[in-house]
């Protein structure tokens, strides 16, 4: 079957991660409106090399490529290859990095390509790969300056990210924002092992998601022994290993519940019935230079929890302080923890600012929205949609 769209990420589909959840809601909207499509995926495990859902395609890329560049590479020429069976009938190509972007931008090509800036790998390198040489991250931002040149729309979830995209030369008409969103659940069952008390953070544990400083944090609240701290972790416990650490040696180690991996639907029990959501991002580079668009965030608020997150821009993009949760300086483990006391010892306040976070996302950051906003972008670069 040949296609008409195509999806490609370097990323592993389905998984835990936040950015599964996007994915899901992009690649749907892409091929509802091209009648199918092939996704190109990063897999591995037990998920099957390639996968047909009716007119969809899936293949996933697993070779076991040991550095990151290389593995990048590699999924790039593999990228190439799954492409030009489809050079004929592809009408659009929507790609979210650089590595998937370089063989969907070649000359020659008839179909539009979207360029989706979720993040800058010349930014983010340098503290998820810190041993990175200078002159390698240089590379990769030419290469991310190059693809976004040659695409046909660029288009970013917050505005943050908009701006590092335009310091790149790209014009303003080119770049379009389309948000990250959320449905709108019904209140799930409390989870059976849940404790009666708990605040919650929901997520990855890379450097700049402020594990750390959430740990200090609530190592501030120890004379409230009732409460406890749950960690939806997105990513294999082994990872958990420098925080895990850093508890034991706070001695809160025993007041925190961690889950990891947990299904998407789960995830929404034990937001919904937290007292408080975390969201303590740090003020790295990669936070504000690039921005982010956090989800967890954006899911939080749907479940109608108040939030207490790091008042950072991206962040002020989808909640305001004292109307939907708190805002406070990153990196500052006390302020955190007085934000979090305040709201806990306020409930019938925090439950009001729940609600308020609820109706902000029901009247403008649901995934229907979102999905209505990308399907204009495809419309303006592909008028022959159909």
């Amino acid at each position: 079957m040949k296609h008409r769209a195509a999806y490609v990420a370097f990323d592993r589909f389905p998984s835990s991660k936040g950015s599964a959840v996007h994915i899901a809601q992009m690649a749907d909207e892409l091929f509802t409106r091209f009648g199918g499509g092939l996704l190109g995926v990063l897999g591995g495990g037990d998920l099957p090399r390639y996968q047909r859902e009716g007119t969809r395609e899936i293949a996933r890329f697993d070779a076991q490529v040991p550095n990151l560049i290389d593995r990048a590479e590699a999924f790039s020429r593999w990228v190439a290859g799954h492409l030009e069976p489809h050079r004929d009938t592809l009408e659009v190509c929507h790609v979210r990095d650089p590595w998937s972007a370089l063989p969907a931008i070649g000359d020659g090509r008839r179909h539009k390509v979207v360029y989706e800036v979720n993040g800058l790998p010349s930014i983010e390198m340098a503290h998820t790969w810190p041993w990175a040489a200078p002159r390698t991250l240089d590379k990769i931002r030419e290469l991310e300056r190059f693809c976004l040149e040659r695409s046909d729309a660029v288009v970013v979830p917050s505005r943050v990210i908009g701006a590092a995209v335009a310091r790149f030369g790209v014009p303003d008409g080119k770049i379009h924002l389309v948000p990250n969103g959320a449905e709108i659940p019904d209140r799930p069952q409390r989870p059976a092992d849940a404790p009666e008390r708990y605040v919650v953070y929901v997520g990855a544990l890379q450097p700049w998601q402020g594990l750390d400083v959430l740990t200090r944090a609530f190592a501030r609240l120890a004379d409230l022994p009732e409460l406890r701290l749950v960690i939806c972790a997105s990513v294999p416990e082994r990872r958990a290993k420098p925080v895990r650490r850093l508890a034991e040696r706070l001695g809160v180690a025993g007041r925190i519940d961690w889950r990891f991996m947990l299904p998407h639907r789960e995830i929404a029990a034990w937001l919904a019935h937290a007292e408080v959501s975390v969201a303590p991002l740090t003020g790295c580079a990669r936070n504000l230079d690039q921005g982010c668009a956090p989800l967890k965030v954006i899911e939080s608020m749907a479940a109608g929890v108040p939030v207490v997150a790091s008042d950072l821009p991206a962040v002020r993009e989808l909640m305001a302080d004292g109307e939907h949760g708190r805002l406070v300086p990153a990196d500052r483990p006390a302020e955190l923890a007085r934000a979090v006391r305040i709201l806990l010892e306020y409930p019938d306040e925090a439950a009001a600012m729940g609600r308020r976070a609820r109706r902000r996302i029901e009247q403008d950051l649901t995934w229907t929205r979102s999905r209505a906003l990308l399907a204009d972008v495809y419309r303006t670069i592909a008028p022959s949609d159909r």
